[in-house]
Parts: C-alpha cells; structure tokens; sequence
C-alpha cells in the first residue's frame, strides 16, 4: 500500500529526485572559449628559437671539425702516395747502382774498363754525353761506390719519412672518424630541430619570421665598415669574380661538407667562389683564418671573408653596403645577410 501526501505518491517524488540528482551528475557540455592570448607565448618562442640556434651550431662546428679532419687525412694521402713513388724511385735507382757495381768488378777483374755509357746514364745529369776517355771511366769507377753508399742512405731515409707518413695517416683516419661519428650525433640532434620547426604552429612560425627580422634590422644598424652608409665599393678583378660565383648560388641548399655545384656549406661556398676567381683558398673557416691575410673590418671589401665566432667556425663573403652571401645552415639556402648578424671574429682577404 502506498503513502501518499497532497495526493501524489511519496515513491514518485522520490524517483524524481533520483532523477534530478542523476542528471546533475551528468558531464556537462564543453563550449570552446577563446583564450587570451599567453604573455609566456614570446618567452617561449625565443626559448624554441634560441634552442634551435644552438643545435645549428653545434652542428656548425662539428661539420668543420670533421672537414678539417677531412682535408688534412686527404692531403696526407696525396704525401703519402708521392712518398712511395719518391721511394720506388730511389730503390730503383739502388738496384741500378748495385748491378753496375756488380758488373764493374767483374770486369775490373778481367783487367778491363766498365763501358762508360752505362755508367753516364746513371752517374750523369745528361745520359746523353757518352764518356769517351778510359781515364774518365776509370774515374767514374773510383767514385761508383760512394754513389751507391749515397743512394743507399737516400733509399732508407726516404723509407722513413713513408713509414712516418703512414702512420700519420692512420692518426688522421682515426680523427676524421672520431670527427664524421661525432657529426653524425650532432645530425640526430639536427633531425630533432626540423622536427620542432616542422611542428609549428602558423603562428609560432610567423613569431619567428618576425624575430629574424628585428634581428637583421638591429644587425644592419651594427655594422661599422668603411661603406657603413650603404654606398659601398664596387669588386673588380678576382674579387669580382669571387662574388659574382657566390651571389650566382643564392638559392642553392646548404649541405654539410658540400662544396658544390648543386650545393653548398659555408666554408665550402667561400673556397668554391674563389677557386673559381683563379686563386684558390683553404678549404675550411678556421682554416681561411689562419691562412690568409688578415685585414681590418673597418677596411673590409667585397670579396673578403669575414669570420664569425670566437671558434672561426663560420663563414661568409663581403659583397659590400654591410652584406654577405654565405651558407647559412642546415634547412637554409644561400642567401644574403647583415655582415653584422652574427659575432665577427675578424676578416681576411684572400688573393693576396
């Protein structure tokens, strides 16, 4: 039997409080709200650009590490290869000197004269001037056997300096592959940078358009050349044609160790410019400045190279009016840019 109050039964009123308390428990419906906009979000986006300069340039530095490396195992290879040859000459020559020698005693044993024509083409500066008189061949004779003792000292020293070679070498060969292993992290870690600048949102993206803009503005107003106007001096000669190669590449990818046609690292654009101009310079950026002229920034000229960083490991070439054109980094192209917008280590002139 039911109770009821006012006419209704109590059960109803209990089942819809149930009810009541049932939908109250319900997840509400979500509505997207607008955000404000995050006064972090700047922070963050220079945190994310700033994380990716420094991957670039360690990666910067590890790839001139490793061309350095390179270059320098490379040129112990081509002293190393003329080494043997050097040595297969002088042991050549050795044996020549031993057979004659061989061949003078026996015949000084039959009381007789060495025929003077071998002995010229061994002894002599021109094979072609036959000795004619026995008492020059008698001469040649007597000093046959201090030649032969001075060609065998030549024989083992040029062995040395081959045997000192070769294990130069081997050190070099160990260091490029310390060097192209330790390059080969620093690409992981590359990987990782475009993976963050892939993942961007458009709006982070144009953030730091804007940033490097603000930057090359800043940098612009920095330099402090001879043409800091904006005037300039006009290239000529092989540093005309030094630039004219350089500005022909803009566009082309940056490619660590590249040095082209397709494709270009800093170092390898610089060097490339200029061996095209007709004088060529060393291949890596620490190398270029340790190598070639040094001259005042306030001096500076298209064609010069300005180094940047306290490590000399980037590069790019003056085209005047406070510009360079150079390989900036990995995912970039060469293009131009404020000679000022990175830390000048100082400038060197090639070609002199």
């Amino acid at each position: 039997m039911n109770v009821s109050t006012g006419g209704r039964p109590l059960r109803s009123r209990a089942n819809l409080a149930a009810l009541v308390c049932a939908i109250a428990l319900l997840p509400s419906p979500s509505y997207a709200v607008p955000s404000k906009p995050d006064p972090q979000d700047d922070k963050s986006i220079e945190g994310i650009r700033s994380e990716l300069d420094g991957l670039y340039r360690e990666a910067e530095v590890a790839t001139e590490a490793y061309n350095a490396a390179n270059e320098k195992a490379a040129a112990q290879e081509k002293r190393l290869t003329s080494l043997r040859k050097d040595l297969a000459r002088t042991e050549g020559r050795v044996n020549d000197l031993h057979d004659l020698a061989g061949a003078a005693a026996r015949t000084q044993y039959r009381g007789g004269d060495l025929a003077s024509t071998g002995i010229q083409l061994l002894l002599g500066d021109h094979p072609d001037q036959a000795l004619d008189e026995a008492s020059q061949a008698r001469q040649a004779l007597r000093s046959l056997a201090n030649v032969s003792e001075t060609q065998k000292s030549a024989r083992a020293e040029v062995g040395r300096q081959t045997d000192a070679a070769a294990k130069k070498l081997r050190e070099l060969k160990s260091t490029r592959a310390d060097k192209a292993a330790a390059k080969k992290k620093i690409e992981a870690k590359i990987a990782e940078a475009e993976r963050i600048e892939a993942g961007l949102q458009t709006q982070q993206t144009r953030k730091l358009a804007q940033l490097e803009k603000e930057d090359t503005a800043r940098a612009k107003s920095r330099w402090t050349g001879s043409d800091s106007g904006g005037g300039g001096t006009k290239a000529t000669g092989a540093a005309a044609k030094a630039v004219d190669f350089a500005l022909a590449q803009i566009g082309k990818p940056y490619v660590w160790g590249a040095v082209g046609p397709s494709s270009y690292d800093c170092s390898g654009l610089t060097s490339t410019a200029w061996a095209a101009a007709g004088h060529p310079i060393p291949r890596t950026s620490q190398a270029q400045w340790q190598g070639l002229t040094r001259v005042s920034l306030a001096s500076a000229r298209p064609g010069d190279l300005i180094i940047y960083f306290g490590d000399a490991t980037h590069v790019g070439m003056y085209i005047g009016g406070g510009q360079i054109v150079h390989a900036p980094r990995p995912g970039r192209t060469v293009t131009m840019a404020p000679a000022a917008s990175m830390p000048i280590l100082g400038v060197v002139r090639p070609g002199v």
